[in-house]
């Protein structure tokens, strides 16, 4: 992989921030697309393109406005309550079809730019419920581009299977802690670094922080 492109699927926030410094180990050259859907908090594309920035990676923002006519939800509405799902019910922060829109279109650019590889942030570990989020969906996904595209593409979760603890623990050994922690956007109320800690994003990068600092602690 040291000699091939790769495309990362940018947000700006913890998980797809610590995926950039990881594809930055990887592959010989990197770019970083980052998908405008109206969402709660512009922001976040601001973020984005900063750290891309800061990064010397070539950024890339595609339209993505349709996403947001059709999935009203906490993400697209400032009118709806960022809340946990209650009953077995999705939390109200799940965008339907977003991560199945967003590499099917990275994919597409991934071949305008010849990239074979497509990285994504998406975890199973901690994901709250998120169907889109799901190791099988990914290669569900990746073989079904594969053929529409007769193309080779390799997508990457290197999240998939860690925790938010685990998540902090890969930036640190990427040499990236402090800029992640610092520079990036998960927060749903749109405060950068550690956030609002109330909304459920903060909750979860919170507890997963300070387990990981507990366990540096103990010599883990």
């Amino acid at each position: 992989m040291k000699n091939e492109r790769a495309l990362v699927i940018f947000s700006g926030g913890q998980d797809s921030t610590t995926c950039l410094f990881w594809a930055l180990k990887q592959f010989a050259s990197v770019e970083a697309v980052t998908f405008d859907y109206n969402q709660r908090h512009r922001l976040e594309i601001d973020v984005a393109k900063d750290i891309a920035k800061t990064l010397g990676v070539k950024h890339h923002v595609l339209d993505m406005s349709l996403l947001n006519q059709l999935a009203p939800n906490a993400l697209t509405r400032n009118d709806i309550e960022v809340k946990e799902g209650e009953k077995g019910e999705l939390p109200s922060t799940f965008v339907p079809g977003r991560n199945l829109l967003f590499i099917s279109f990275a994919a597409v650019l991934a071949n305008q730019i010849k990239a074979k590889h497509i990285v994504t942030g998406v975890c199973e570990t901690d994901f709250s419920g998120y169907p889109d989020c799901r190791d099988i969906f990914i290669k569900s996904l990746n073989v079904t581009l594969n053929l529409a595209m007769d193309e080779s593409f390799v997508i990457h979760t290197p999240l998939m299977w860690l925790n938010k603890a685990e998540t902090w623990k890969l930036a640190y050994e990427l040499g990236a802690f402090d800029f992640v922690r610092e520079k990036t956007l998960t927060c749903y109320n749109g405060i950068i670094a550690d956030g609002c800690g109330d909304c459920p994003a903060c909750k979860l990068r919170k507890a997963g922080l300070e387990q990981y600092l507990n366990s540096r602690e103990r010599g883990d």
